[in-house]
């Protein structure tokens, strides 16, 4: 998104792209090519290398042959060494997806839902030696919304990516940026990279938090539970993804609930199971099992008939 939106603006040229290199992706493991590459040559950009390491001297030869006046960089995924850094007269720009400093590192994005936030964004820098610590060129302020997914967040703030860095690179090239504004460190957060092992369902936390861990793993790495054992087939390890909760009222409950263990099956409705939380319930309405399709609550507990108050959900 964001090199489409520097592609539109007159005035903005493309030198050379550097991309991460294609990746197996998938159950088969086929090669799937770098969507920024495969755009890139559908605009007819020829000059992109895919260097294992940018730092590397072949890779830094090609790029100062290029001879660019900045370098953009977006979601990487490698570090930039001091040569790197100091080689365009410009320097190099980074659109991070969070209001800086909040959020530095690999997962802003997640990070932000999961704490409930209401307000994200993207942070246009130059870039220095440190984690996303340079001083911010320009940011844009976007809402966060209740029904807000990894995916849905992410796209939105690509777009407003593009956007910002592209007006940022256009303000550079005419020498009328704004006086950068130095980030405080000392109000910095980070954002860890995810694991796919982090979807795993805590049920111990509170209901909230479950719901916004979710929709922050949508669509990766998921959340997921594992079926008491009895319902686990050979072969099988018993793992279901938990594709959407529902929050309860108090009095949907059945009060023996804040007696029982988090993870206990309270209620097996026509809905789903409903599974006691730190602090409540959630009423689980579609579920994926471990080689089976997506299925709504009802008909999972139909092929899996959970006992309330005697089966749990387990981690493990």
């Amino acid at each position: 998104m964001c090199l489409k939106a520097i592609l539109r603006l007159p005035g903005l040229q493309v030198v050379g792209v550097v991309t991460q290199p294609d990746r197996p992706a998938g159950r088969g493991r086929g090669v799937t090519p770098c969507p920024c590459r495969a755009y890139a040559r559908e605009r007819g950009i020829t000059s992109c290398i895919t260097p294992e390491d940018v730092n590397s001297p072949e890779a830094l030869a090609q790029i100062r042959a290029w001879k660019p006046d900045v370098i953009a960089v977006v979601a990487f995924g490698q570090f930039l060494k001091e040569e790197l850094l100091t080689l365009p007269p410009l320097g190099c720009v980074n659109c991070h997806f969070s209001l800086l400093p909040k959020y530095r590192g690999a997962a802003p994005v997640t990070a932000a839902i999961i704490a409930g936030d209401e307000l994200s964004g993207v942070s246009i820098i130059k870039m220095g030696m440190g984690m996303d610590d340079g001083p911010i060129l320009m940011r844009q302020i976007e809402p966060i919304y209740s029904d807000d997914t990894g995916e849905t967040l992410m796209d939105k703030l690509s777009i407003c990516g593009g956007v910002t860095l592209a007006k940022t690179l256009k303000l550079m090239a005419a020498k009328n940026l704004p006086p950068p504004t130095e980030q405080e460190d000392a109000k910095a957060t980070y954002a860890h990279k995810i694991k796919k092992t982090d979807g795993l369902i805590d049920w111990s936390k509170r209901s909230q938090e479950i719901e916004r861990i979710l929709r922050a793993y949508t669509p990766w790495p998921g959340c997921y539970t594992f079926l008491p054992m009895r319902f686990r087939k050979k072969g099988f390890s018993g793992r279901v993804v938990v594709t959407d909760v529902e929050f309860l009222k108090t009095d949907q409950i059945k009060p023996v609930w804040r007696s029982e263990l988090p993870g206990t099956i309270l209620a097996a409705t026509g809905r789903g199971p409903i599974v006691r939380t730190g602090d409540s319930a959630l009423l689980l309405p579609s579920l994926k099992a471990e080689g089976a399709r997506e299925m709504d609550g009802g008909s999972f507990l139909r092929g899996r008939p959970l006992q309330p108050l005697s089966d749990m959900l387990l981690r493990s």
